[in-house]
């Protein structure tokens, strides 16, 4: 049914010890498109996304993914959900200790889903689609600029070819030509894989470059979604103050009670 959500909340709620940091999110996430979710830091929106991932278990609410209830789910179907799951980190977290080309297929050879010979090969196509040569899977992350370290992240995330994605402020450390690059392949790999993005970043350029549709969460609670396009120009006090990047405006008078 194309009506049923990619990813459905409802009343996701999450606290740690007197602080809540989900006061019931309520969200749905289209298949094949890209969701860019913003807020202020502690506003939740990594929360929410380590909830959908699974490394946090929520107090309350329900998380469904393709209409299925995750929290009824097995530990294998669990498991086959997450082989279907890309992830590419804010920092990269690419392993020093290995050479790019494992690191590409780090997921395929721990599941051994690929053989190391057949690796090479298959990590030399995946960077091909990020702009990357060959080459560059015999070098260390050491060796390369925050730039590249970020597109072999990108790299890694979609070589298991998921059909959902999602990025941890994905230009965070860039610079804006850099930045608006990466924003490029991060659309074109999304749309070739067909895949289901979601995205947390502050970068409201980058928010407009590759999100279909946006949602802001405050205080634990989604206060607007919309298209991305219109971020800036929404109508919407909070969420046009925190796109402008504006000192005076409404969050600024709830910071002051």
């Amino acid at each position: 049914m194309t009506d049923v959500p990619k990813i459905r909340l409802r009343g996701l709620t999450k606290a740690f010890g007197p602080k809540v940091v989900l006061d019931g999110v309520d969200l749905d996430i289209r298949a094949r498109h890209s969701m860019v979710i913003l807020g202020g830091s502690g506003s939740g929106k990594s929360v929410t996304l380590k909830c959908i991932l699974g490394l946090i278990k929520p107090d309350a609410g329900t998380i469904e993914i393709d209409g299925q209830d995750v929290a009824a789910m097995s530990r294998r179907e669990r498991e086959a959900l997450n082989d279907r799951i890309g992830m590419l980190f804010q920092n990269g977290a690419l392993f020093d200790s290995l050479p790019v080309w494992e690191n590409v297929c780090f997921k395929l050879l721990a599941q051994r889903r690929i053989t190391r010979a057949k690796a090479r090969d298959k990590a030399a196509e995946v960077l091909a689609q990020v702009g990357l040569a060959a080459s560059v899977g015999d070098l260390s992350p050491s060796e390369l600029s925050g730039g590249m370290q970020k597109r072999v992240g990108l790299a890694r995330a979609i070589a298991a070819e998921p059909d959902i994605i999602f990025f941890d402020e994905p230009t965070t450390g860039l610079d804006p030509i850099m930045g608006a690059v990466i924003d490029g392949l991060i659309v074109d790999c999304v749309e070739k894989l067909g895949a289901t993005a979601v995205s947390i970043t502050h970068d409201m350029a980058s928010a407009r470059r590759i999100g279909d549709d946006a949602a802001m969460i405050h205080k634990g609670r989604i206060v607007w979604r919309g298209a991305a396009a219109t971020l800036g120009e929404t109508g919407n006090a909070m969420v046009d103050q925190f796109a402008r990047g504006e000192r005076e405006g409404p969050i600024q008078m709830e910071l002051r009670k």
